[in-house]
């Protein structure tokens, strides 16, 4: 199993720095959220580029408008044919929210027979879709098969695979392990997305909310789970300054190679405070300074 960070985790950052931190904190790649900067850049070129520093382990569709992307259908099939392109294995996107009224992207995704021969062009890329959360006062999920079983019985139905969010099946089943096993058995799930929920905010860092997280992991190390394992976390848990977000990340992938039994538990004692600076860090000031030149 590969642990990978998502690139939306420090998306206050330029993608290039979120790539750098990465494997600075020794994760073994990034999961790529196609984002604003790819509205301005030959997609294929940015992502080579990114390349040469980490691995990209999964291409995340874009789920908010992005010029030249068109709408959740055109843009999941421009990252498919990007991930081919730059030899990347797996692609995720969103189901359709009924309260959007995406009512053509509904209609859609259940037209496709087999996503992994007709999306995923012939198996070259592997087709994950993402369980959503539950959300507002009334603790309503906005999106289709929001019920596990109709979700599995999706993607059985129509050769799709999953992306498992830990904090969005954690907003609506607070103990979503059985859940986590449903879909495990079903043979589906290829990537999983990492962190906690509490107090109504999602994609916390593990601790922060009330979620079963190191049980989970405890779980996770018994299965034969060969997917990454990608952390997936709000950039409002880190903090502006560098070196404090690449000790924090560095700390956090020991706690889970630990608890899914790559490291012995004396790693986590034996963790030691990282040196002042950065790799690449041209000063100790906050990211947001350094992203606006000062």
């Amino acid at each position: 199993m590969q642990i990978s960070l998502s690139s939306g985790s420090l998306f206050t950052l330029p993608v290039q720095r979120a790539c750098e931190l990465a494997v600075a904190a020794g994760f073994d790649g990034v999961e790529l959220i196609i984002n604003q900067e790819f509205q301005r850049a030959y997609p294929e070129r940015l992502v080579r580029s990114l390349q040469a520093i980490a691995p990209i382990n999964s291409i995340h569709a874009p789920f908010m408008p992005l010029d030249g992307w068109g709408g959740p259908i055109e843009s999941l099939r421009l990252s498919v044919e990007l991930a081919a392109e730059t030899g990347i294995p797996l692609v995720n996107f969103h189901p359709p929210s009924w309260l959007g009224l995406e009512i053509g992207f509904w209609r859609w995704l259940y037209k496709i027979q087999d996503f992994q021969k007709e999306i995923g062009l012939d198996g070259q890329v592997l087709i994950t879709i993402e369980n959503m959360p539950w959300v507002g006062p009334f603790g309503m999920n906005p999106h289709i098969l929001s019920a596990t079983q109709d979700m599995i019985n999706f993607i059985q139905e129509h050769n799709l695979y999953l992306t498992f969010d830990t904090t969005h099946m954690g907003s609506g089943h607070a103990n979503f392990i059985e859940d986590f096993y449903q879909f495990y058995n079903s043979g589906r799930i290829r990537n999983i997305h990492f962190s906690d929920y509490g107090y109504g905010q999602e994609h916390l860092v593990p601790g922060r909310g009330y979620l079963p997280i190191t049980r989970f992991l405890n779980h996770l190390q018994h299965t034969d789970y060969q997917g990454c394992l990608t952390f997936e976390m709000s950039p409002h848990e880190f903090p502006k300054n560098e070196r404090m977000i690449l000790q924090g990340l560095t700390e956090l992938l020991v706690y889970a190679r630990i608890e899914t039994g790559q490291l012995p538990a004396e790693a986590m004692r034996a963790f030691e405070r990282l040196p002042d600076g950065v790799p690449g860090e041209a000063c100790d000031g906050d990211a947001t300074d350094q992203m606006q030149g000062g």
